[in-house]
C-alpha cells in the first residue's frame, strides 16, 4: 500500500513537535489548576486609617455641576449647557452645601449629586468671592444628610498627613493622600484679591476636586480644596486649600446674610501700581467717605489745589503691622470685628502719626 505524501508530512510534523519543542506540551497540560491563594493578613494601620476616613466622610461629599444658558449656534433659543463640575460637602442637616465660588460663579443653574446617587436642584444662597467660598441650599431631607466633621487649621503642622475627597475629572468619590507641604501660602482669588493663610499640600488635586474637603488623619475638615499650581492644568504636586478656620468664620455669615459683613474705615485708595510709580510704600488715600470712620478720625484724602496734586495720608501700619498695599490693609483690618478700635499709623507731611479709628460695617 502506497502512503500518500500528505500523510508523510503530517507524521513528520507530529514527530518534530514531540521531539524538537517538548516544552510546548506543558502549555496544554490537562492537569493545570488555579494557584493556591496566600492569606493576606491584616491591613497595615495606615491603610486601615485611610479606608476608615473614606468610609466615614464620603457620604458627606457631593458632586456639584454648574449649568449655563447659551444661545444655540443656529437658533435664537437658549439651551442649557453643562459648564463645569466640582465638589462640595454637606455643612449641616438643613441642606447647606459648601463649595468654591469659582465652581458656581457663572452658573444659571446648579445641581448637586450626593453619595447615594440622588440628584438635587441647588440654589446659591451666599458667596464670598474674595475667599472663593459659596454656600448652596438643597431640599434633601435631614435623614439623608451627613454633615462633615469640622476640625481646626490654626494648629496644623507641616508634614501632617492629609486626605482629599472629591470628583476629579467628574469621577465620583475619589480619595487621595499626601502631606501638608507648607502653611500660610497666598493665591489670587477670582476677584484679584489675595487669599491668605492657604494650606499647601501634595495630595493629588485635579480639576473637579475644587470645593471638596481636605481632611486630617482624624477625618476632620481642615480646608476646602481650591486650586492647583500646574502648567498643564492637571496634578503637579502643588495644591491649595482655604483653611477651615476661615471657612468656619464666614459660612455662618453667608448663611445669615448671603455675604460677609466686613469691618472697614471708609476710604478709597490710589491704585497700587500708580502709588509704586511715585515711590509710595503703603496705602495712599484717594478719597474719604462722608460719615465714615475715616472722616471722623480726620484722615485726609488726596486733593487738587490750583492744578497741583496734594497727596493725602498714607497708611503705613495697622496696630503696628506694616502695610505695603491695598491687600495688606484689608488683610489686617479683617482681623478685627465691626465696632472695634484700631490704631492706624499714617504718613502725613513726612511725619508719622498714630490715629485711632473705630471700624464700621462695609459692603
Amino acid at each position: 500500500m502506497k502512503t500518500s505524501p500528505l500523510a508523510i508530512i503530517v507524521v513528520i510534523l507530529l514527530v518534530a513537535w514531540l521531539l524538537v519543542d517538548p516544552v510546548k506540551r506543558l502549555y496544554y497540560s490537562s492537569t493545570a489548576e488555579p494557584r493556591m491563594v496566600t492569606a493576606r493578613g491584616d491591613l497595615a494601620a495606615d491603610e486601615q486609617n485611610t479606608i476608615d476616613i473614606f468610609q466615614a466622610n464620603s457620604p458627606s461629599v457631593v458632586h456639584v455641576t454648574s449649568i449655563a444658558l447659551r444661545r444655540g449656534l443656529f437658533s435664537l433659543n437658549a439651551v442649557e449647557i453643562p459648564q463645569g463640575t466640582g465638589s462640595g460637602f454637606i455643612w449641616d442637616k438643613l441642606g447647606r452645601i459648601v463649595t468654591n465660588y469659582h465652581v458656581v460663579s457663572d452658573a444659571s443653574r446648579v445641581q448637586v449629586a450626593m453619595a447615594d446617587n440622588s440628584t438635587w436642584k441647588a440654589e446659591v444662597i451666599g458667596v464670598a468671592p474674595d475667599k472663593d467660598i459659596a454656600i448652596l441650599q438643597i431640599s434633601a431631607p435631614g435623614d439623608r444628610l451627613q454633615p462633615i466633621t469640622v476640625g481646626l487649621s490654626k494648629d496644623l503642622r507641616v508634614g501632617q498627613k492629609v486626605f482629599a475627597i472629591g470628583n476629579p475629572f467628574g469621577l465620583d468619590q475619589t480619595i487621595t493622600s499626601g502631606i501638608i507641604s507648607a502653611l500660610g501660602r497666598e493665591i489670587k482669588a477670582i476677584t484679584g484679591r489675595m487669599i491668605r493663610g492657604m494650606i499647601q499640600t501634595d495630595a493629588a488635586i485635579n480639576p473637579g476636586n475644587s470645593g471638596g474637603p481636605l481632611l486630617d488623619s482624624a477625618g476632620r475638615l481642615i480646608g476646602v480644596n481650591t486650586a492647583i499650581y500646574s502648567p498643564s492644568g492637571a496634578y503637579a504636586g502643588i495644591g491649595f486649600a482655604v483653611a477651615v478656620d476661615v471657612v468656619n468664620e464666614i459660612v455662618p455669615q453667608l448663611i445669615k446674610r448671603g455675604r460677609i459683613i466686613r469691618p472697614g474705615i471708609g476710604v478709597a485708595l490710589v491704585d497700587e501700581r500708580i502709588a509704586k510709580e511715585i515711590g509710595i510704600d503703603g496705602a495712599l488715600i484717594l478719597g474719604v467717605e462722608t460719615g465714615s470712620p475715616a472722616e471722623e478720625a480726620g484722615l485726609r484724602p488726596t486733593t487738587q489745589v490750583r492744578g497741583e496734586v496734594v497727596l493725602g495720608d498714607i497708611i503705613v501700619a495697622v496696630a503696628g503691622e506694616k502695610i505695603h498695599s491695598y491687600d495688606d490693609l484689608l488683610a489686617e483690618i479683617e482681623k478685627y470685628k465691626v465696632g472695634e478700635q484700631v490704631t492706624l499709623t499714617i504718613q502725613r507731611n513726612n511725619e508719622l502719626v498714630d490715629v485711632p479709628v473705630r471700624l464700621s460695617a462695609m459692603n
